[in-house]
């Protein structure tokens, strides 16, 4: 297979850094990555030729028309979490502009990136994305709306990754995965409650992998370009119940924290929600049909339990715990 030309934006955030990395890694594709900072880039980049790094943002995308008409692939990870103006410019705006700046033609492939925030339970827009969404979702929201008008739409997919973990010493965190020290800390306390809820996940490194055979095997006629992205669903219970006992933590009761008591305690202890916050507080099973991962395409997934979300994420499991408190003990004494 001959290598292609990839044009690639977000290289510098936690997917764009797993996806940049395979694809420099185990392939001979020449790379093309807009990022604003390539100081932020901690992959190397120059493990061999073939790979270009430009100095720009998504607002530079009209001095870039000549390079774009000539990609195979792109694939555009980059978002924009700022204020309302610039988070629309950036994630609508121009993203549309970028796509229709590539040549119909030529271009085999955009991979773009959504967010399953956007979808309801069966895989349809939510309508309450688009009205309460945050200025992101509500950006996504907007942008998928208006694929279908570009002359490249027969030839995007479009990705909606669930919640996304993911991060090291070598990739920056994902948001999710900072988070996870702050659950480790209040387990004693959270184990002792019960919510209705579930959700799916995501690892960055196997996002990576189904992008990259998305890259090698484009969609064909007739089979689906709308990906959502995760493992199989997990109840929050489920998920309390993993981290308790990877912590070695008994359960010996729970409190049923129900819609009710949570605006009660919202209300008690005045604490300001948006709407969108209510809204899923309310919603709270954001789950999807047909969840794609590399076992989808009969590749190795990295990440599939919660129990590997907590292995890969360096959370020390009960053998750890214990060697910790031993090692804290010792220095006491």
């Amino acid at each position: 297979m001959l290598p292609k030309r990839i044009f690639m934006t977000g290289a510098s955030g936690c997917i764009g850094h797993y996806i940049a990395e395979a694809l420099i890694q185990s392939t001979e594709h020449e790379l093309h990555l807009l990022v604003r900072d390539p100081a932020k880039l901690k992959f190397d980049y120059q493990a061999r030729p073939g790979i270009h790094i430009i100095k720009a943002n998504m607002r530079d995308v009209d001095r870039m028309e000549d390079l774009l008409a000539s990609m195979d692939v792109a694939i555009l990870v980059a978002t924009a979490w700022g204020n309302a103006q610039e988070t629309y410019d950036v994630n609508v705006l121009k993203t549309l502009r970028l796509m229709s700046l590539l040549d119909p033609e030529r271009c085999e492939q955009v991979i773009y990136f959504s967010t399953a925030s956007i979808l309801d339970r069966k895989n349809h827009l939510l309508k309450e994305a688009g009205q309460l969404g945050t200025d992101y979702i509500s950006s996504k929201y907007s942008c998928f709306q208006q694929l279908s008008k570009l002359a490249i739409a027969p030839k995007v997919t479009t990705l909606f990754p669930t919640l996304v973990f993911g991060g090291d010493e070598h990739k920056p965190y994902s948001a999710v995965t900072s988070g996870i020290p702050e659950v480790v800390k209040w387990i004693d306390l959270i184990r002792f409650l019960k919510a209705d809820g579930s959700f799916h996940f995501v690892h960055g490194r196997d996002i990576a992998q189904v992008v990259q055979h998305l890259v090698e095997h484009p969609p064909e006629l007739g089979q689906p370009r709308q990906l959502v992205l995760g493992n199989a669903r997990v109840t929050v219970n489920e998920a309390i119940e993993t981290v308790c006992d990877y912590l070695g933590k008994k359960i010996q009761f729970q409190i049923p924290l129900s819609s009710v008591l949570a605006d009660v305690l919202i209300a008690v202890f005045r604490i300001q929600m948006a709407a969108w916050d209510r809204f899923c507080l309310k919603y709270r099973h954001f789950t999807y049909e047909h969840v794609v991962n590399p076992a989808t395409f009969n590749l190795p997934t990295y990440c599939a339990t919660f129990r590997d979300v907590l292995k890969v994420s360096g959370v020390p499991g009960q053998g750890g715990v214990r060697a910790a408190e031993a090692k804290e003990r010792a220095i006491a004494e």
